[in-house]
């Protein structure tokens, strides 16, 4: 086994071993439950299955999902099952899916990062293209990315920012940087294939599917104008990447056929998003985005954790050695480059909000393209002149200490995340009384309450094994304010005084105006409502609370 192997297990190695550390922590987020855990549950344990927007496929008189959110497939669902069939019903057991995706995306960012590595440099054997060679970039971008926080911890909970668009984008990179170097027809289907799977994991992933399509064409394109030996491109070729293009958003296709959900979320949203962005502001939203892209850097975006850790100097030593990397090699930096700003600048819109998790697909392609930068530092070039080669003999040392101390500082700031969060078990919706509140609501006998508040029924039904079925009625129409219809819904429960009502804290309310609705709807009718009982972080904050109105 060669040293450069080594490397790579070894590196692959530091990613799991950090990634699987306490996994049931932080507690279960809503959007992890709802987007794989709850469905996939159902299917195995044979309750109904809730598939969203009652849309999905027939089978055996029960309808199986197609989508968890307009824009997000079912994915996760069906790649879930075998984790809980085999391990059980559990957070651990399916944060176990998307820790693995997360090493799958690590070997795909090798991959692609090496692949161009080695088409800039022509790596040829005998004349023929070879397989791409472990570069030192790859092996770069590996060790950073698997230390970095921001990766770490997102694949942890990799349902919650849907990682599998991580491994599908870089599967598409790589096979398109594999058909431009080697010509290979399989590499175009492949790269097709994945690029279809990443959009119908969830939409977003065309910030990076879109502008690649174009580099790809245009890289084409150069090369017949350059009278290069042309790529070959058979209709047969054409058609085979075509469909298997689109297989994979057949189900995405047949939802709206179904509901219409994706485009009318997109069309509703396309001015003022649905918590409350504007999508016209977009020098607004481009600065947003431009501060996100230096924070997944610092990698200090997990507040929940229990603490913060910055690393203030990786978005510095990153923009440093950018800026070398295009000076010294500019055809083999600009490019992947180009990609990642061409990715922010798609993402300055949203039907949702200017998320920073929504980063988690960016991250690891960032850390690529600052590896792909420092690998054309340290590539041999023909002989220069002694005092450029001195020079460059400097740079290389300077860079190679500045990514030495930014790994350091990453590993230890994943590290302490890790510290924080065994004595926090994490925050607001991420904390683990979820897991308390799920085990008094199943053994003692309330099988359905009533949820006032966002993020409650899913991570709740699922961390019951779907014992508790919680009845939302708060209302999604708007976060700002309940609608008009929200005393009706209320007041059939309120009719009988034995129903129990789920709510955040004040402090921790994510709805706005339901909780005083449900406060003064109790006392209109002359009664008063009881606390029953709270349930707090670890460090003391309340956080839900079970009440009645007796």
């Amino acid at each position: 086994m060669t040293l450069r192997r080594i490397a790579l297990l070894t590196g692959l190695a530091l990613y799991l071993a950090l990634a699987f550390h306490q996994l049931g922590l932080p507690g279960l987020h809503y959007d992890e439950a709802r987007e794989a855990g709850l469905n996939a549950m159902e299917i195995l344990t044979g309750a109904p299955i809730t598939a969203f927007r009652s849309v999905g496929v027939e089978v055996m008189g029960r309808t199986f999902p197609l989508m968890v959110q307009d824009y997000i497939g079912a994915l996760n669902v069906y790649l879930a099952l075998p984790f809980l069939a085999f391990t059980g019903i559990g957070v651990p057991n399916l944060r176990a899916l998307p820790v693995l995706c997360g090493l799958l995306a690590l070997l795909l960012a090798e991959r692609s990062v090496s692949e161009w590595m080695a088409w800039r440099s022509r790596t040829t054997v005998d004349g023929r293209p070879s397989p791409a060679p472990i570069s030192f970039a790859g092996l770069l971008a590996v060790w950073w990315i698997a230390a970095s926080p921001g990766f770490v911890f997102w694949s942890r909970q990799g349902v919650f920012v849907t990682n599998v668009t991580q491994v599908f984008v870089f599967l598409c990179i790589w096979q398109t940087i594999r058909w431009l170097r080697i010509g290979r027809p399989a590499a175009l289907v492949i790269a097709a294939l994945a690029a279809g799977l990443a959009l119908y994991a969830k939409l977003l992933a065309i910030w990076v599917i879109a502008p690649l399509a174009l580099f790809a064409l245009l890289a084409w394109l150069r090369r017949r104008r350059a009278g290069d030996k042309p790529l070959a491109l058979a209709p047969s070729t054409l058609g085979l990447a075509a469909l298997a293009f689109a297989a994979p958003l057949t189900p995405l296709i047949w939802f709206n056929l179904q509901s219409g959900g994706t485009l009318s979320s997109i069309v509703a949203n396309l001015g003022r998003s649905y918590y409350g962005v504007d999508n016209l502001a977009l020098g607004a939203n481009l600065v947003t985005r431009l501060g996100q892209l230096v924070q997944i850097l610092r990698g200090d975006q997990f507040w929940y954790l229990g603490a913060v850790f910055a690393n203030p100097v990786a978005p510095w030593v990153g923009l440093l050695i950018v800026a070398l990397g295009l000076l010294r090699a500019p055809q083999q930096v600009a490019p992947p480059l180009s990609l990642l700003l061409s990715a922010v600048a798609l993402s300055i819109f949203t039907v949702s909000d200017l998320f920073i998790t929504h980063y988690a697909l960016l991250q690891p392609l960032a850390l690529g393209v600052i590896a792909v930068a420092a690998g054309a530092l340290f590539a041999q070039r023909p002989r220069v002149k002694a005092s450029l080669s001195t020079l460059l003999r400097v740079l290389r040392s300077l860079t190679a200490g500045l990514l030495l101390a930014v790994f350091i500082v990453d590993l230890a700031n994943t590290v302490a995340y890790h510290r924080a969060l065994a004595q926090s078990g994490g925050l607001a919706d991420h904390s683990d009384a979820s897991y308390h509140l799920a085990y008094h609501l199943r053994y003692n006998g309330l099988g359905a309450p009533v949820a006032l508040d966002w993020g409650i029924d899913a991570t709740v039904r699922f961390l019951s094994e779907g014992a508790v079925t919680p009845i939302e009625i708060f209302g999604y129409t708007s976060p700002a304010a309940p609608d008009d219809e929200f005393e009706r819904r209320l007041a059939v429960f309120l009719d009988n005084p034995d129903n129990v009502y789920l709510l955040h804290s004040e402090q921790a309310t994510v709805f706005q105006g339901r909780r005083e609705r449900f406060f003064a709807a109790v006392a209109a009718r002359g009664r008063t409502p009881v606390l029953e009982r709270r349930f707090t972080q670890r460090d003391g904050a309340a956080l839900y609370e079970i009440w009645k109105a007796p």
